[in-house]
């Protein structure tokens, strides 16, 4: 086995290996975590491919990886340039100078005769099309590829042999080499798991923990690796990796008949949104057919092409089994028997007029389970004028608990002529012949009951059009249900200009970690040593979602390998009480829990996995009690967190819904769902004692680190001069670091101090999920009255949001949705009443943009809606009702410097919205089943925390003799570019290089109380407390530099020194002139606002609810950027986030819209089932440009906050969905207004897509079910 790391590749201190250089300067890295990653996936497909990869391959190859703070496009175009045509750009050695029969070796980048063929030379060499691209790192390009790795040839050499062996807890794994072997192994464990890449039996061992005692892995076994093209078709081993299936077929499809590969060309398109790379790498295809997925992508396949399946027995007996008599009725049953293997499958070619077709829809296209799935085969015969169908298969997926047969309806088909009469009979009998009942596990009844005939619907047209005698009656506009959307690769442009001001303000550098983070260098709290006597510790969860606790039995905890302690509520030294705001949490649950995930205490072992084991093991007996498990079960028992009902108004409401003045007047609900942060790094944190316990120090990942410092002083009871947390980086926050990591690891210290000993506490990506709270979901109610102009003139506000069982910052974050429910928008009367629901559900908390977005979607809504009404374009409803200079908001605040109207004129200009439209509308026109649509949205943005006593910061700056800098500050680099910035302007300010200024990590006993890094003000924040106290340090030595001309600031510095002049500074700012009164509902709660706008068209499929997102031209207000690179990603990232928000991240819970999951339990605890946006999901196009020529004067250095107001943009691919559906359901005459809840999954897309297919079972206004 040869292993390269990404260390392996380069280093910081040897260089960089030229996808980690590449990568660093384009600016593809933000937070870090999820990097290395990026890098071995890019670095892993240019070593494997036999030429230069095509930017599709680029994608391809990337789909299996996540990103949550770029949005993608800038590790796109890193790795594009690797995408090349030119060997000489590869190497520095051209190929027409290499003396004939030689090639240019990747170990010495010279050139040799060393080939794949001859294992003793001293490298080992191949085409010359495979050289790694000269690196154009600043030291020097030419060494990377001289010290380029290469498989060494040693192991070419070797020869396997077999193993066994001994694991934790008794597991046996073999790996034998003879097919005699397996079944001799398989006869004397008849329960062993058959393993090549371990990708089901490794998930079922450690998050479902089956107890699988013997593993046989079979990879090396020559007789199931057979990839054999015969006369009458293909055999396939039993553990051919499914990236090798997928080559195989791609090289057959090239050398076959073209009707022959209809059964292969089905398969390579599967696969081809099977999983990412990596898994397909890994796993073989017998694995995937023996495991017997009810939503297997392939099984159904297999059984349409009439697959069959050798089977093998211990003494060597084999029998074949047709594939689609291999699935038994039942979860995940087969035909084996005792002693039996699945040795290889035989897919037979296809004969003439013989069709085959995939299907497949997911929430996410790459590395996605199916929610239907689909394999259709006819085999039409000349009759005639008409066209017989022979014979037909069709299975489904995901429609029962095993792959299904639609067996009437085959028998319906077969005999009868292939025309639309067939196609009407055959969709009213499939109706009747796939039955989901109303509770089936997985929900989504009518939408899978709409895609079962979606598919069939778009086979029938598949095949009509491949008939020349048949195609012609097909109308051309409903072709657009076969021909499959062409994605091109993802293009960008980014437009700024560069304002410099002094050495490094304005520039666009390179994020300060970036290199340590390609290289992955880079540490984070995880990354921290344990010392040697240090423990891990595990939680101890509620599992009901309301309950009385009767008993705890520890007793089977206690006996688990490496337990150490377990420690409850009764244990705390200190306080068990605590909250952000006010204490109405438990740190360990005393006689009753509130929620599924609430801590009843903490269990210390000596590994990781032994603390998960024992904690498993603690047995909580309860007694149920009621739940209240969505808002509105909130609302109807008055179930509401105390004091918390918050009401704004201006004008008079009442009075003009009464007057007149209103020509039309409108009421509705909005819906929209929650959002997992989905931080890569998971909460973690490693406190230790120190001085005999007198004191408490912690690494930990969170956004406020002075909230740890609390909590865990707080529950210790000890002062807090005592306890001391530092954060280096975090692995991505957007808010979920900000409170919820603070309980953890107060429940972290419990242990360490009552032990005196290192506790490390990492949450596994399922608990953190299920414990740590996301994004509000809310409900608003809202009441309209308007001109038949389009005048906005009343609007009367219910807003609710899902606060969980604290109240945590739910209050602060439905204040912020009710400032931003005017948007934009001028609105002379307005009254807005918000509440915070108390449920059954974890607390819910921070998340970028922390209740804004909610309020401005709601307003969005109803300004869409007014549109419909008044049929006249969303657009221009909201350009009539923009707000303008001097404008008194609803609480107060009067409107100052907007450049909303030149920043929205200059979005329409880049986009041609006219001409946009007109396309847009033409393309309709001409596809039935295709939709496009498009929409601009604007925003503002408050910037400020609406807490004042936060808009406070601190820093401390030093200067040493050799003039470099060192500052800390009370911000957390959280990939966002903090510490960039503040380095920024710090060097500008002594006018030295970025390279001479250091930022030291967070630490509380640097600079105390610090507000946590959120509401986009930290670089306003800490820069301008940064430049305090440079500015301090400045004039102490404004004397000493008057008196002499220095050559150098290191020679100030020194002479600084000589004199005796202080070159240390704690630098203080507060944010002026704001402040809001709630007892009179006025005031000013906002520095200023960052204004935004932008443009998206997206492309549906009527039949599916599949979309893309064609174009997104997003416009900013960023001032004078203190650096637009990272501003730009900030934008990136924010939108491709805000796009999963509204259109693809849907959490399930335990509700009453969710019965087949257990009360009050998170269905979607994983990146399994929560689909976070992929490569696959960014823009074709995404332009983001920053406004020019408006400086902002209420900041530092002009420049403007950037986190959170670009999130709330990708609602315009919300808008641009719905005005695509519009033009869907126009084709039915249905006209009217309707709702789409947000997110708009391609469920919801796709049901409210009105068709003649969906009609006998839904309405018009039918809902899919949404948690909130």
């Amino acid at each position: 086995m040869h292993v390269i790391t990404v260390e392996g590749l380069g280093s910081c201190k040897r260089g960089l290996h030229p996808v980690q250089e590449s990568l660093a300067r384009t600016h593809g890295s933000q937070c870090g975590f999820c990097t290395p990653g990026f890098v071995m996936s890019m670095y892993a497909l240019l070593r494997s491919s036999q030429t230069p990869p095509s930017e599709e391959q680029i994608e391809e190859c990337l789909a299996g990886n996540l990103c949550r703070c770029t949005g993608y496009r800038p590790i796109l175009d890193a790795f594009r340039v690797f995408a090349k045509t030119s060997n000489d750009l590869y190497t520095g050695v051209s190929s027409k100078n290499l003396e004939e029969g030689k090639s240019v070796c990747p170990s010495t980048g010279k050139p040799c005769s060393c080939n794949l063929n001859n294992v003793n030379d001293k490298c080992m060499g191949s085409d010359h099309s495979r050289y790694e691209p000269i690196s154009y790192n600043e030291i020097d390009g030419t060494k990377y590829t001289e010290k380029e790795l290469i498989f060494p040839p040693e192991l070419f050499l070797r020869i396997p042999t077999s193993l066994n062996l001994t694991g934790f807890g008794g597991l046996m794994w073999y790996r034998p080499l003879t097919l005699q072997h397996v079944l001799d192994l398989k006869a004397k464990y008849d329960d062993a798991k058959l393993i090549v890449g371990n990708t089901e039996v490794g998930i079922e061992m450690r998050l479902k923990r089956m107890p699988f005692r013997v593993l046989i892995s079979v990879m090396h076994v020559p007789e199931l690796n057979v990839l054999d093209a015969k006369a009458d078709g293909i055999e396939i081993g039993a553990a051919v990796r499914l990236s090798d299936l997928m080559n195989f077929l791609k090289k057959v499809v090239t050398e076959r008949a073209a009707h022959e590969t209809l059964s292969c060309k089905a398969f390579i398109e599967q696969l081809k949104w099977f999983a990412g790379t990596q898994i397909r790498n890994a796993a073989s295809v017998g694995g995937n057919i023996c495991t017997a997925s009810p939503i297997s992508d392939l099984n159904p396949l297999w059984m349409t092409s009439r697959a069959k399946f050798q089977i093998i027995d211990s003494k060597g007996n084999i029998r074949t089994v047709l594939a689609e008599n291999f699935f038994l009725p039942g979860y995940r049953k087969v035909d084996l028997a005792s002693g039996e293997i699945l040795l290889s499958i035989f897919l037979p070619w296809n004969k003439t007029f013989e069709f085959v077709k995939e299907f497949k829809q997911s929430h996410r296209r790459d590395d996605d389970i199916a929610i239907v799935n689909a394999g259709f085969r006819v085999h039409l015969q000349e009759h005639g004028e008409n066209w017989l169908v022979v014979d037909a298969s069709i299975f489904y997926g995901g429609v029962a608990p095993y792959s299904l047969a639609a067996t009437k309806t085959k028998e319906f088909l077969v005999g009868k002529v292939w025309d639309q009469d067939l196609l009407q009979n055959a969709l009213k009998v499939l109706q009747k012949d796939i039955l989901l009942k109303d509770n089936a596990p997985g929900g989504m009844i009518e939408f899978r009951k709409s895609l079962t005939l979606s598919f069939f619907f778009k086979f029938f047209l598949w095949v009509s059009h491949q008939m020349d005698s048949i195609k012609e009656g097909i109308p051309l506009s409903h072709l657009s249900a076969v021909h499959s959307v062409h994605r091109p690769p993802i293009t960008g442009s980014q437009d700024y200009e560069i304002l410099k001001r002094g050495t490094s303000v304005g520039s666009p550098e390179v994020h300060l970690s970036a290199r340590l983070q390609v290289t992955g260098e880079a540490e984070y709290a995880d990354d921290t040593q344990m010392p040697p006597n240090g423990l891990h510790a595990a939680l101890v969860l509620s599992r009901k979602p309301h309950a009385r606790i009767i008993s705890i039995d520890d007793s089977e905890a206690i006996s688990s390998p490496g337990f150490v302690g377990i420690f409850l509520a009764k244990d705390v030294p200190g306080h068990n009480k605590i909250g952000p705001v006010v204490d109405d949490e438990e740190l360990f649950a005393v006689d009753h829990v509130t929620c599924v995930g609430q801590v009843i205490g903490i269990v210390v072992a000596d590994t990781h996995e032994n603390a998960k084991i024992a904690a498993s093991k603690v047995d909580v007996n309860y007694e149920e009690l009621p739940a209240i498990l969505s808002i509105q079960d909130a609302i109807n028992a008055r179930s509401f967190h105390p004091n918390t009902e918050k009401r704004l108004s201006k004008g008079d409401v009442d009075h003009c819904f009464q007057s007149g003045l209103c020509d039309r007047i409108i009421e509705g609900e909005v819906l929209m769902g929650g959002q997992e942060h989905f931080y890569l790094e998971p909460q973690s944190s490693l406190i230790w004692t120190l001085d005999g316990g007198n004191e408490v120090h912690m690494i930990s990942s969170t956004q406020a680190p002075q909230k740890h410092q609390k909590y865990v002083s707080h529950v210790l009871g000890l002062p807090m001069s005592k306890v001391v947390c530092k954060t280096k980086r975090i692995g991505g926050g957007f808010g979920g670091k900000e409170t919820r990591s603070a309980f953890i690891a107060a429940a972290a210290s419990v242990p360490s101090y009552l032990l005196n000993r290192p506790v490390k506490i990492t949450l596994d990506r399922d608990v953190d999920m299920r414990i740590t709270g996301q994004r509000h979901s809310f409900l608003g109610k809202y009441k309209v009255g308007f001109t038949n102009e389009g005048k906005v003139l009343a609007v009367d506000l219910e807003i609710y949001n899902n606060g969980g069982n604290s109240l945590d910052l739910s209050l602060a974050i439905l204040e912020r949705a009710m400032f931003h429910s005017d948007n934009v928008y001028e609105i002379p009367n307005m009254r807005i009443m918000g509440r915070v629901c108390f449920t059954n559900f974890p607390s819910h908390t921070a998340f970028r943009g922390f209740g804004g977005p909610q309020g401005m979607l709601i307003t969005e809504n109803w300004i869409q809606r007014i549109a419909v009404e008044l049929k006249m374009s969303p657009e221009k409803i909201r350009e009539i009702n923009f707000q303008g200079e001097g404008s008194i908001l609803h609480y107060g605040q009067q409107v100052q410097y907007s450049t909303l109207v030149p920043l929205w004129n200059e979005l329409k200009l880049s986009c041609d919205f006219a001409k946009a439209r007109e396309e847009v509308d033409q393309f309709n026109r001409h596809n039935r089943w295709r939709k496009r649509g498009i929409a601009m949205v604007p925003n503002k943005f408050g910037i400020s925390f609406t807490t004042k006593l936060m808009n406070q910061a601190g820093a401390l700056v030093q200067v040493y003799t050799d003039g470099t800098v060192l500052v800390t500050h009370g911000g957390v680099e959280m990939g966002q570019g903090l510490h960039t910035k503040v380095a920024q302007i710090a060097a500008s300010a002594f006018n030295i290089p970025l390279s001479s200024v250091f930022i030291s990590d967070t630490s509380t006993d640097k600079v105390p109380n610090a507000s946590p890094t959120a509401a986009s003000a930290s670089s306003d924040m800490y820069g301008a407390a940064v430049l305090d106290a440079c500015e301090q340090i400045m004039t102490r030595m404004k004397p000493i530099a008057s008196q002499h001309n220095f050559n150098s600031f290191a020679e100030l510095v020194l002479a600084c020194y000589a004199e005796r002049i202080d070159l240390s500074a704690h630098g203080f700012y507060i944010t002026p002139d704001i402040g809001f009164d709630w007892v009179t509902g006025k005031g000013k709660p906002f520095r200023y606002f960052t204004y935004g706008a932008a443009f998206a068209e997206v492309e549906i499929d009527t039949l599916t609810g599949d979309f893309h997102t064609r174009v997104a031209n997003v416009f900013l207000d960023l001032g004078y950027s203190l650096n637009p690179a990272i501003d730009v990603g900030q934008i990136e990232g924010a939108f491709v986030q805000g796009l999963g928000w509204v259109a693809l991240e849907e959490l399930k819970w335990g509700d009453a819209a969710h019965k087949w999951i257990p009360p009050g339990y998170l269905y979607t605890a994983g990146p399994g089932a929560y689909k976070i946006p992929s490569v696959n999901d960014v823009p074709f196009k995404f332009n983001v440009s920053l406004l020019k020529g408006h400086p902002n004067v209420k900041a530092i250095h002009s420049s403007k906050a950037v986190g959170e107001p670009p999130f709330f943009l990708a609602s315009s691919v919300l808008f641009a969905i719905k005005d695509a559906i519009i033009a869907a359901r126009a084709e039915m005459g249905c006209y009217e207004w309707f709702p789409l809840d947000s997110p708009a999954t391609p469920e919801r897309i796709r049901m409210a897509c009105l068709d003649e297919l969906t009609t006998s079972f839904v309405n018009s206004d039918f809902h899919p079910k949404l948690s909130v």
